[in-house]
């Protein structure tokens, strides 16, 4: 029997361990989309403004793909589910290797599109589903600790493998899915679905998914701006292109060794928490705009990765709780839009601020929204509650529809 003093990665079940390496594994891989347009213009000929319509066709893809996913793991089983779409990827990694053709290509990469996020929401309905919901957060925290320490890995693989033929890139990446999904048809225990009653439509009838969609897309906005706004303003402070990679292994060594202050705040409820992760995160983008050298920089990761270590996960926590236990899969890939209506309003807003503004404007314009959803939190909680909602409160507690009156 685990003990609350043991570390987080013991407290958790073989299952969430399974999935966590599993996943680790797959990402360790994805170092590929990066290469993508160059593959594209390099290799097939195409124009930049063709590769650039290839990518675009690639993000709407996933949009679909993640409804699907929620789809297939309520109906056909989690398992089954991540397999297919890791199975699916790997198919798609290799036909992009050996397209012949930008015709080829392109179908190859709306495949890769289609089937990309399918294995996101089992893989977050698999953690609901044997996770006790006071130890959720840090089940989907060491989740992407994980996969952002593999991506650091993935990166330095991505500069080994690049020194050949950047197909390879594709082929490797495709080995990694098929590892994963071997490991999880091998290793993870089936489970038995419920019965379950309507479709993708069924779910937008719950009044409080639309508001934690709307409030998840504005958090993917900022938190994108990390990736896309981040180089560039170290481009603009006159700092090496290298210094991108050592912020981000910052911010994700920080994530990693930061999660022992899960387990020592599993207590206090998640909406009090995300509130002080929300200015956590506030203070270290804030800090972006105003440094100059790279040991600022740094800090300010370490800063804005605590925030984000607190909030990653805390709402797959809430929206779990708030899905019927047969929906779980439907109700994680409904929130995950979020993440795809972000990746197309992250690059505009972003490059916009950063042209008009200047990185100390993109970053305050970041911390200033990060604040106001940290103010939000209470009232998100009330208004949870008042729809007649059941969330994890204090040590897996519920909190639920005050009494008339009260």
């Amino acid at each position: 029997m685990t003990t609350a003093t043991e570390p987080t990665w013991r407290r958790l079940s073989p299952t969430v361990r399974i999935l966590v390496t599993a996943r680790a594994v797959n990402r360790l891989g994805a170092f590929t989309l990066p290469f993508l347009a160059v593959v594209l213009t390099v290799e097939l000929g195409a124009t930049v403004g063709q590769a650039g319509l290839v990518l675009t066709l690639f993000g709407l893809a996933t949009i679909p793909s993640r409804v699907l996913g929620g789809q297939l793991a309520d109906r056909l089983g989690r398992k089954l589910t991540i397999v297919v779409g890791l199975v699916g990827c790997a198919v798609a990694q290799l036909w992009i290797a050996a397209a012949g053709s930008l015709t080829s290509a392109t179908l190859a990469v709306l495949l890769l599109g289609l089937v990309f996020e399918i294995y996101e929401p089992p893989s977050q309905a698999i953690i609901a589903d044997v996770t006790a919901p006071a130890d959720r957060p840090a089940a989907y925290g060491l989740l992407g600790a994980a996969m952002a320490a593999a991506a650091v890995a993935a990166g330095l693989l991505a500069a080994w493998f690049g020194q050949w033929d950047l197909r390879w890139l594709f082929v490797v990446d495709a080995a990694t899915c098929l590892a994963c999904a071997t490991l999880i048809a091998v290793a993870l225990p089936s489970r038995k679905n419920q019965r379950t009653d309507g479709g993708t439509g069924a779910v937008w009838q719950d009044r409080r998914l639309p508001l934690m969609v709307a409030l998840g897309t504005v958090f993917a906005v900022i938190y994108l701006q990390i990736t896309l706004g981040l180089p560039l303003t170290l481009l603009k402070r006159e700092l090496p292109t290298a210094s991108i990679g050592f912020v981000l292994a910052t911010s994700a060594v920080t994530l990693v060794v930061g999660q022992p202050l899960l387990r020592t705040l599993r207590k206090i409820d998640d909406f009090r928490i995300m509130s002080i992760g929300y200015l956590l995160l506030a203070v270290g983008l804030l800090a972006n705009g105003f440094a100059t050298t790279l040991p600022l920089f740094l800090a300010a990761a370490v800063v804005w990765s605590v925030g984000d270590l607190l909030l990653l996960g805390r709402a797959y926590t809430i929206v779990a709780a708030i899905a019927p236990e047969d929906a779980r899969g439907r109700y994680l890939a409904a929130y995950g839009i979020s993440w795809g209506i972000a990746g197309a309003i992250a690059p505009v807003a972003g490059s916009q601020l950063l042209a008009h503004l200047g990185p100390t404007g993109l970053w305050t314009t970041c911390a200033i929204t990060s604040v106001v959803l940290a103010g939000l939190q209470p009232l998100l909680q009330r208004r949870l509650s008042s729809l007649d909602t059941r969330l994890p409160n204090r040590a897996g507690t519920t909190i639920s529809r005050p009494a008339r009156g009260s």
